[in-house]
């Protein structure tokens, strides 16, 4: 099921029944509404598909513009008996990464689907396996259902591994002193922020969907876009939580590792304010000058030995007086 060179990824003249008969360009040039619902999905970014959607497919110069939009955000716009409508999916190709999301631009009317999108959206490709199994869509409204469904369901599976991730995270901020996991957390909150930056309009755009009086569109259906609309919002809120969360989790790895660093230095300082003393006492008593005491005594060196045991004992307890220790 890969697209032509043409640009037609896809083009099937639906039944009603959840099955339909793929077309090429000839049958998209010769169908009627008498024959059924006609999809087309297209490659917009193919000059082919741009000539036919300006000079052939009757459609206004708005709505082929915002169909070959390059970098469209979600939204819902009616026009007369149509709709125009922009959605967002999660990058699940090869090698992609899931918050670089993919759009899909799809303008429905009475008789008619067409749909444009420049990377390839597994989604769409769901429906169009589903249609040959005789599954698909029945109907314009159930299509945009199904549309909408599929995308929430894989942006769930996405969201979930999101919060596993910061929860994996949020347990080994607590055994481990890593560093990398400050870079891995940064990492998911850009995640999260990424995947919400689309959903919020698209969940606005859902919304003005339902609110919408569009002919086609019968209650029972409005009932489903409905739930995949409560479902969007679930997905928001579960990406704020993980951002949060990561927000959190990468705040106490910070103050944790503040405060290891702290220790540290505290020792460090602890040692050198012992050991100043002691290097200025050497320090005074090893320079090569006549008068220095004990020069020659045998028990010059052990007396001194013993001055600096004593000098350590001193800043011990001193220490301990002052509970720096």
């Amino acid at each position: 099921m890969e697209e032509n060179n043409d640009g037609l990824v896809g083009a099937y003249i639906l039944d009603g029944k959840g099955g339909g008969k793929q077309v090429g360009w000839d049958e998209i040039g010769s169908w009627n509404p008498g024959q059924g619902v006609l999809w087309v999905h297209l490659n917009y970014s193919v000059p082919k598909v741009q000539d036919w959607l300006y000079e052939k497919s009757g459609l206004e110069e708005v709505i082929c513009d915002a169909l070959t939009e390059e970098d469209s955000r979600p939204r819902c716009t009616p026009f007369h008996e149509g709709l125009l409508l922009g959605l967002r999916g999660v990058n699940l190709n090869p090698g992609a990464d899931p918050e670089d999301m993919v759009g899909v631009r799809i303008w429905l009317e009475k008789d008619r689907i067409i749909s444009t999108r420049m990377r390839k959206i597994l989604s769409i490709s769901d429906i169009r396996a589903a249609i040959e199994q005789g599954n698909g869509p029945e109907s314009l409204s159930d299509f945009l259902v199904q549309v909408t469904g599929r995308m929430m369901e894989r942006m769930r599976h996405v969201i979930d591994d999101l919060e596993d991730a910061v929860a994996d995270l949020e347990d080994q901020v607590l055994t481990s002193e890593s560093h990398q996991l400050r870079s891995q957390l940064a990492t998911l909150r850009r995640q999260a922020i990424s995947l919400r930056r689309y959903l919020s309009p698209q969940r606005e755009a859902l919304s003005r969907l339902l609110t919408e009086k569009i002919t086609w569109l019968d209650e029972s259906d409005r009932i489903r876009l409905r739930e995949v609309y409560d479902q969007l919002t679930r997905h928001i809120e579960d990406l704020d939580e993980a951002r949060d969360r990561a927000a959190v989790t990468q705040e106490q790895l910070i103050n944790s590792l503040s405060e290891q660093m702290n220790n540290k230095m505290y020792i460090l300082s602890i040692v050198a304010a012992i050991f100043l003393p002691l290097g200025f006492l050497t320090g005074l008593l090893g320079i090569n000058v006549g008068g220095i005491p004990g020069a020659d005594s045998k028990l010059g060196f052990a007396v001194f030995v013993f001055l600096l045991v004593g000098v350590v004992g001193f800043q011990i307890w001193f220490f301990k007086k002052k509970k720096w220790l």
